[in-house]
């Protein structure tokens, strides 16, 4: 679950982190009230979206000016005109992909006086099952392309959960950010403070970029990049209110209230697949033949009859779609479950795109037979190969 900039930086006020002062603003009037609570003479008016590149994004449409989502503000009026030319408007960015997102919501900061700015997010490092620190002095900056390009300026610290923030951890992330002597203590108090938050909150990543280094020495975390852990919402109620559906998927929401996992993508062939392995392997060799998925959608290993035909509505709602493979591995889950939930779905909502299904496992004979009788043009499949190579060619032919 992803949460905006300024309900992230809430999150780790809470936690005594340093962050800037800020307030949100849905209407250009509020983004002037905002500025005058903050006072001084230097706003920073940040859109609001669940994607990063803000700052070098475009906005579609003409009246949004030609700068990006962040903006410097020096006078009260500035707050005003910018809010007014972004909230409404599309912004496009690296990870929003060409649709773009419509920006509903704004955050109104005070100015910072920037001496240096650095990277730090932290996450789940699997290789070694622990939280680890991601530091590097390549702050503001794409930090796939510093990896790529200098990976000797990244450093990861993985943190000792007994232990939790060591002075030597915290020791070799102020070497990461070539940080002064005298700034190695608040940064080991900076690092314990992010560390707590990420634990306690149940976050799968957090990323601070950029860190800054103020003119007089200080550590302020200028941004600030947070997803929690889906899994761990049952034991934190106060998620609801942070929520912001209209920055998610519609298919996505629906598929949670089925308890489907679905994600979509940018393919045109829809797949329905049983098992996350298996709904990879699916996509990859979709991949293979040349075309690409449109979404990910595991209905698990013991759907009913009603979760398969809500995942079929949901795949046939989305208009990229050209193309279905349902590809099912029978175990706890039973072929003529599946069928029928599929026959079901498609005689409600019609088929306007071919569908290839391929079954085997438990009931595999009395599945495709109720595939077979319920007079539906569905394309039958041998094995995963076969399934593939049939709803490429259907698609592409």
């Amino acid at each position: 679950m992803n949460i905006h900039e300024h309900q992230g930086k809430e999150v780790l006020r809470s936690f005594g982190a340093p962050v800037p002062r800020g307030f949100a603003a849905f209407t250009p009037a509020e983004a002037v009230d905002a500025a005058a609570k903050l006072g001084g003479d230097l706003w920073v008016v940040k859109a609001q979206i669940h994607a990063g590149g803000r700052g070098k994004g475009v906005f579609k449409e003409k009246e949004a000016g030609e700068k990006g989502g962040v903006r410097i503000a020096r006078n009260p009026e500035d707050v005003g005109v910018f809010a007014q030319q972004m909230l409404g408007r599309t912004l496009v960015t690296k990870q929003t992909g060409d649709a773009g997102r419509v920006v509903r919501r704004l955050y109104v900061e005070e100015g910072a006086k920037i001496a240096r700015e650095l990277y730090l997010s932290a996450l789940v490092d699997r290789e070694v099952g622990r939280v680890a620190f991601v530091a590097s002095d390549a702050g503001g900056m794409n930090i796939e392309e510093v990896a790529h390009d200098t990976p000797e300026r990244i450093t990861n610290v993985a943190i000792d959960p007994d232990a939790g923030v060591t002075m030597a951890d915290a020791e070799k992330v102020a070497a990461a950010f070539k940080l002064e002597a005298s700034q190695v203590a608040p940064c080991a108090d900076l690092l314990k403070k992010l560390y707590e938050a990420f634990v306690k909150s149940d976050m799968s990543l957090l990323e601070v970029n950029p860190l800054i280094v103020t003119n007089d020495g200080r550590l302020v975390c200028l941004d600030a990049k947070v997803s929690f852990d889906s899994n761990a919402e049952f034991r934190h109620p106060e998620w609801a209110a942070m929520r912001d559906l209209s920055e998610e998927d519609e298919k996505e929401i629906e598929a949670k209230k089925y308890d489907l996992a679905y994600i979509a993508l940018d393919g045109d062939i829809g797949c329905m697949v049983n098992g996350a392995g298996l709904a990879m392997a699916t996509m990859d060799i979709i991949k293979l033949f040349g075309a690409a998925p449109a979404n990910f959608l595991d209905v698990g290993g013991g759907a009913d009859k009603d979760k398969v035909e809500a995942a079929f509505k949901i795949i046939t709602a989305d208009p990229k779609v050209k193309g279905i493979l349902i590809n099912i591995f029978g175990g706890i889950m039973k072929c003529d479950v599946i069928a029928a939930g599929v026959v079901e779905a498609v005689q409600e909502v019609g088929l306007k795109v071919p569908l290839v299904v391929r079954l085997e496992g438990t009931n595999v004979n009395e599945g495709k037979k109720i595939i077979r009788e319920s007079g539906l043009n569905v394309i039958p499949a041998d094995d995963l190969e076969d399934a593939a190579r049939k709803i490429v060619a259907a698609v592409k032919g």
